[in-house]
């Protein structure tokens, strides 16, 4: 994992804490039945540092990286990232930035101009994204 390590057990003990009832669809949004793998890497200073969050395959979206790394201020150190963020804090709001894209902190050009440009083609995307994606438990 490089720089990235295994969650010291203070940190563990958390994370299993917050796993409880966290919301696991996103239903009425273009995103609906689509079912995407989110990685969370957490270097051993969290949660003084916030967990890097890498959807696996990228996602055709404006704030994720085309390394499928999400781009979200509550994720930044330097912007709103706080230690006691917690991770259904993190995961509702990458789940409300993937319905409610940031425009102002672009990472992906195709997408982020798409979303701008031709709003209509984009739904269109995510749609079919969704699509491709789609949960088999549903």
């Amino acid at each position: 994992m490089g720089e990235f390590a295994e969650a010291e057990s203070i940190s563990l003990k958390r994370l299993k804490e917050e796993r409880k009832a966290w919301r696991k669809d996103h239903p009425f949004t273009l995103w609906e039945g689509g079912l995407f793998n989110l990685r969370m890497y957490f270097k051993p200073e969290y949660p003084t540092t916030p967990p890097k969050c890498k959807f696996e395959p990228a996602l055709f979206h404006p704030n994720v990286f085309p390394s499928g790394t999400v781009c979200l201020s509550l994720l930044d150190e330097e912007k709103h990232w706080r230690p006691a963020v917690t991770i259904k804090q993190i995961l509702l709001g990458i789940q409300d930035l993937l319905d409610s894209p940031n425009p102002k902190d672009p990472a992906q050009a195709d997408a982020y101009t798409l979303f701008m440009q031709n709003r209509k083609e984009y739904d269109a995307r995510i749609k079919k994204q969704a699509e491709t994606f789609r949960n088999p438990n549903l």
